[in-house]
């Protein structure tokens, strides 16, 4: 029996972004500023190519450029036609929940109606002290915070009153939204507690998993859906994030994005960096899906089934890889990989009409 949580063609197969520096031909840094426009083209390319959605991550530290993602996404809305623009996540605890608020709407409204957002704590705390922030305050300002952007979100006017920031009586944001609706997903790095949270403003989770075993995570997948039924709340998604790269054979894509990846994580404090081993083994049995186009799709396909996703979201841009080399990676995941996943998730369930975009 299919695990599946929708009709293949309603699966929504996404990428995501952190506007990482990347190099040139030469191997040199390019600028920030082309960083940003290059992020453009590439989510201009994502929607041509039938990408579902296009996420841009939230950072406050040096080699990334995607600390405005709201702006960088609206430059794409005005360009694109069908691509549903989100973010991966919005550091919510270090924003002001009506400011995020007016921004998504002012998106939705640039892209007629296809905004969306991801909302978590964040797993770096470089926000924290950027915006006078205590980091004692971490879970309660999320809390907070999460709690005063549903009701902007479902209860306008808003009457609300918190620690953090000031009251607000009878208070309409604008502009409104165009359907009433703005999507809204929680990131999830691993916590019971965020995925119980979730559950209780009855929203779907989407889990960052980018080492391990993707399967290890069924049980909170299971604590997801336990907790809405218990908090009286309808079934909702699951999401999964997960690094990749996308080339015309399994060792091109290895030798390519691997160095990448490797310098990347090795300048990150948190953690060891890890070797060429760790990633070969990761892309045979974890969760880096890096490899051609039929390796990626299949093992995309694996975890769909396995953990009943409703989305897949690749991280496509790990690192300093070229443009170039991105480009190319979306243009397999939207031209080649997709097809191909929901090919082989179709023949699960039978045949099913097509999703009409």
């Amino acid at each position: 029996m299919s695990n599946l949580w929708l009709n293949p063609d309603e699966i929504e197969f996404g990428v995501d972004t952190a506007l990482n520096v990347t190099v040139d031909e030469n191997g040199d840094d390019i600028p920030g500023d082309q960083v940003v426009r290059n992020t453009i083209e590439e989510g201009v390319l994502a929607d041509s190519v039938g990408i579902d959605t296009f996420n841009v991550a939230e950072h406050y530290r040096a080699g990334f450029m995607d600390s405005a993602g709201a702006v960088v996404l609206a430059a794409i809305g005005a360009r694109t036609e069908r691509i549903q623009l989100g973010t991966a996540v919005t550091v919510l605890s270090t924003q002001d929940p009506v400011r995020v608020f007016s921004q998504f709407s002012t998106v939705d409204a640039i892209s007629n109606g296809r905004a969306q957002i991801t909302l978590g704590r964040g797993s770096l705390t470089d926000s924290f002290p950027l915006f006078g922030l205590d980091l004692a305050d971490y879970e309660e300002l999320f809390d907070e915070k999460l709690d005063l952007f549903m009701k902007l979100v479902h209860d306008q006017p808003v009457t609300w009153s918190g620690k953090f920031r000031s009251p607000l009586n009878e208070q309409f944001v604008y502009p409104p939204l165009s359907t009433g609706h703005l999507p809204t997903w929680i990131g999830v790095g691993g916590s019971p507690q965020s995925v119980i949270r979730a559950a209780r403003y009855g929203l779907p989770v989407v889990f960052a998993i980018i080492g391990g075993d993707p399967m290890r995570y069924a049980s909170l997948i299971e604590l997801h859906k336990r907790a809405l039924e218990q908090f009286g709340q309808s079934p909702q998604p699951v999401g999964m994030h997960a690094h990749g790269f996308i080339a015309e054979t399994d060792q091109e894509a290895a030798d390519t994005q691997i160095p990448f990846s490797m310098k990347l994580w090795g300048s990150d404090d948190r953690r060891p960096a890890p070797s060429r081993a760790w990633f070969d083994n990761e892309i045979t049995a974890g969760a880096q899906f890096i490899g051609s186009a039929e390796t990626v799709a299949a093992k995309i396909a694996k975890y769909v089934r396995g953990l009943g996703l409703g989305r897949f979201q690749l991280v496509y841009s790990v690192g300093a890889t070229p443009h170039e080399k991105k480009m190319e990676t979306l243009e397999r995941y939207g031209r080649d990989v997709i097809p191909l996943v929901r090919e082989m998730l179709r023949a699960d369930v039978g045949a099913l009409p097509a999703r009409s975009n």
